[in-house]
């Protein structure tokens, strides 16, 4: 049995929805830390439809926020518990993702994942599993979970953007290549952009490059 997901959502600024980007927040965050990025972005694509969904769990390391998954190395728990967890989790995202075409009455070619961080994970774990591509995975300060069963396990192929601080002190900046590699290696078509001087963020520059990804991926430009 699923758990149900809650949390924001910013309705498309035309009135009329045609797309829908749906943001994963990171450890220990909630929906609302993404949500605001609509405000930068919806000018830009006005018939698409925000979505930031909180994860399943209250965060261990942080009970203010949630998490997808428990995190060993930060929280103490187990390997176990936070496979455990995944696993759920990855059922819990994919039957939102699910619900959302349904109630947004969009196909998933029409649909965006964009994470960041520990959603990154999941957005990258999810996606290509999924029976039908979604538009473009968006994955700013991640990495790829297993990247060694990627190729067997593959069943779509959407497009790939990778951002990544080159400052960032939570989530090693090679993590995004080794990513990229594997994403690579199994077929799919990966873009990459470097923050110069970011942190663990979102820094304008990969904003903007996220923004043109997107509009291309979803046939806005020509």
């Amino acid at each position: 049995m699923t758990r149900a997901l809650e949390g924001g959502r910013r309705p498309a600024a035309s009135g009329s929805t045609k797309s829908v980007v749906v943001f994963l927040h990171g450890y220990g965050a909630d929906g609302a830390d993404l949500l605001g990025l609509a405000e930068p972005l919806s000018p830009h694509l006005p018939d698409t439809v925000f979505l930031a969904p909180n994860a399943p769990e209250r965060c261990v390391g942080n009970p203010f926020g949630y998490q997808w998954f428990p995190i060993p190395w930060l929280d103490g728990s187990s390997e176990e518990a936070a496979e455990i967890s995944m696993r759920q989790s990855v059922d819990d995202l994919n039957a939102y993702v699910d619900q959302t075409l349904a109630d947004e009455g969009v196909e998933p070619a029409q649909l965006v994942l964009f994470g960041f961080s520990q959603g990154t994970m999941m957005s990258l774990h999810i996606a290509p599993r999924r029976a039908k591509p979604v538009a473009a995975i968006v994955g700013f300060s991640g990495r790829l979970l297993r990247p060694e069963v990627l190729a067997d396990e593959v069943v779509s192929r959407p497009p790939v953007l990778l951002v990544h601080g080159d400052q960032d002190e939570m989530v090693p900046p090679q993590s995004l290549p080794e990513a990229g590699n594997a994403l690579s290696a199994a077929g799919f078509e990966v873009y990459a952009h470097i923050m110069k001087g970011t942190g663990h963020g979102i820094a304008p520059d990969g904003l903007s490059v996220a923004l043109a990804f997107i509009r291309d991926k979803l046939g806005l430009d020509g």
